[in-house]
């Protein structure tokens, strides 16, 4: 009989809403302060920390709970899962993850195999954050390329990434994955995905690049685009905050206890979530 994780006394319905839902919003220092920010760093085993990565990850998970994506028989879809707990937290909570990542020769040739490349599906629950049986059941994995998505991902209630399309080699190819990736959820299902954001800048970017670094003016470009095509996309919030550390810039070599803004190059970057609905709902 598969053995159920233990679960903490945070799964509860009382996280979807007393809140206020999550908008297609920038990282900002107030977050980290919130209760619900608190009790999933709690249940991936983590303190709070001013950092944006672990506002990236905590974000998807709230913005998916407030959706109900995150339950029994839920099907979910990772792309560039690389090692994140993600995949193993919605495996606690009853969900069927397909991870996916970039195919490992590729990611080794872009530099990104110190701890950053998924290799298979038993790279994905090293914090032991679900039961192995139950992980070993409702995990799985596949190499995917972001820019050729297989027709044959489909029919799931739910996907995300944290900061992956940015590395597709173009903003242009970026907003295509923010299109193609629809066509892997049902009607109705919901998309989460981050991003690097230019805050210095809505003209100079980096672009043509491993990394490029989205503007307003391209966010608001494909939000438009696919709000014509009859999806839905959440609010659009570009405040970055008001309290002492969302004015802090961390810059290179990124070693600052703050780390909600840095600087890449000569521009200054922080990240920025998506909550998009595919039409059909």
């Amino acid at each position: 009989m598969e053995q159920h994780a233990k679960q903490p006394r945070i799964w509860n319905t009382s996280l979807r809403g007393d809140f206020g839902k999550r908008r297609s919003e920038l990282c900002k220092a107030k977050d980290i302060g919130s209760e619900w920010y608190k009790r999933w760093c709690q249940a991936l085993g983590e303190a709070p920390q001013f950092h944006r990565k672990q506002w990236e990850f905590v974000y998807i998970i709230q913005a998916l709970w407030e959706r109900g994506c995150l339950g029994e028989n839920k099907r979910g879809l990772v792309f560039a899962a690389g090692t994140e707990p993600l995949p193993s937290l919605f495996a606690s909570l009853g969900c069927h993850i397909l991870a996916t990542d970039i195919f490992p020769e590729e990611g080794i040739r872009k530099g990104w195999n110190n701890g950053q490349l998924c290799f298979g599906v038993e790279e994905l629950n090293k914090r032991g954050l679900c039961d192995a049986e139950r992980f070993s059941k409702r995990v799985a994995y596949q190499a995917v390329d972001m820019n050729a998505i297989p027709a044959s991902l489909s029919d799931f209630d739910f996907n995300w990434s944290s900061c992956s399309f940015e590395h597709l080699g173009t903003i242009e190819l970026g907003c295509r994955f923010l299109k193609n990736q629809l066509r892997t959820l049902k009607p109705g299902g919901w998309a989460v995905h981050t991003t690097e954001y230019n805050i210095s800048s809505n003209d100079d970017t980096q672009d043509h690049n491993d990394t490029v670094v989205y503007r307003q003016r391209d966010i608001d470009a494909i939000v438009n685009e696919l709000r014509a095509e009859g999806h839905f996309v959440e609010e659009l919030d570009y405040s970055m905050g008001g309290l002492p550390e969302d004015f802090q810039v961390d810059i290179h070599p990124h070693l600052q206890d703050v780390h909600l803004k840095l600087q890449l190059d000569k521009y200054v970057v922080t990240s920025m979530g998506l909550i998009i609905r595919k039409k059909g709902f």
